[in-house]
């Protein structure tokens, strides 16, 4: 399998990604890994990554942080990102993985890669830990702020294929994230995508579900807009780290450190495309390649392609 990495992602690159595919080589020998990103900041680290067999794909000035996403990409063709999607897209890599400009890698997706038939909304998931150990999924954290009720439906069935295929949940249960668990509570968008994720035969759709029941085993895939759902997981994320600050030790309460999980599929594309956090290190790297290899060996695109044949 060969991966792809954008090494220059993220607060910490490139050295923390660099740490963390190397890390990741020295284990997986039979797979290749691909790094991309500009000559000046590769060049102290070309010993090492040769001597590991790692490949390395000098590109132009990268995309920045805050730059604006749609611009960046037209902007810079031979950017690491647009680099690395681009040899996704001709199947010269299996996966490309980055923890750079978020907007950038789905717009860059969507320009060079193009979406599965019937999915004119990509998503972008999280993990959500249950009190049971299991790991739920939350769609979308970001990519679309305003949707129409017909795209939580293919919300629904995106997150249940990636729950099955990637988690191993046989029959993931779909709950709509809302403000009270009648079928009635919620605003326009929440109360006229009830009926059709109700109607809809490819999901198990349990209802409404409240957001202080996101982590008690009720849902495993939870759906709503792109808006609800950044503020849902930059909640957690404060929350979590202002515990920590204080010294509090929870083994439910570690499950919420964005480290262990690496970093999220853009779900609805037509290959496998993960984004990390802006803030990843060594160890995030390392379980963002791990959730790549697993996104290809699970095949997740051709069964998703098969849920909207």
């Amino acid at each position: 399998m060969r991966i792809g990495i954008d090494a220059m992602g993220g607060d910490y690159a490139p050295e923390e990604c660099i740490k963390g595919v190397l890390a990741e080589a020295a284990e997986s020998k039979e797979d290749t890994f691909v790094i991309y990103g500009e000559q000046a900041a590769l060049d102290p680290y070309l010993s090492d990554l040769e001597s590991a067999g790692i490949e390395v794909v000098f590109c132009g000035p990268s995309i920045g942080m805050s730059e604006h996403a749609t611009k960046a990409v037209a902007g810079k063709k031979d950017a690491s990102i647009n680099v690395g999607i681009h040899q996704l897209s001709e199947n010269k890599i299996d996966a490309f993985a980055g923890a750079g400009n978020t907007g950038a890698m789905m717009v860059s997706s969507l320009f060079n890669i193009k979406t599965i038939n019937q999915i004119e909304r990509p998503a972008l998931t999280t993990v959500i830990p249950q009190r049971s150990g299991q790991t739920g999924v939350l769609l979308d954290v970001g990519a679309n702020a305003d949707v129409k009720p017909e795209t939580l439906v293919r919300f629904a069935v995106l997150g249940s294929v990636y729950a099955k295929a990637v988690y191993d949940i046989e029959e993931p249960r779909v709950g709509l994230l809302s403000i009270g668990e009648e079928k009635e509570k919620g605003n326009i968008l929440t109360q006229s995508a009830y009926p059709l994720l109700e109607a809809n035969q490819q999901i198990k759709f349990i209802g409404n579900i409240e957001g202080r029941l996101l982590f008690n085993d009720v849902a495993d895939v939870v759906v709503c807009d792109g808006f609800t759902g950044n503020i849902v997981v930059k909640t957690c994320e404060g929350f979590f780290y202002n515990l920590l600050k204080r010294g509090v030790q929870d083994e439910f309460l570690n499950r919420f450190n964005f480290e262990h999980y690496g970093g999220s599929a853009i779900l609805g594309i037509k290959k496998p495309v993960i984004v990390g956090h802006g803030i990843s290190k060594e160890p995030t790297f390392r379980n963002m390649i791990k959730l790549s290899k697993n996104v290809v060996t699970s095949n997740l695109i051709s069964k998703i392609e098969s849920s909207f044949a």
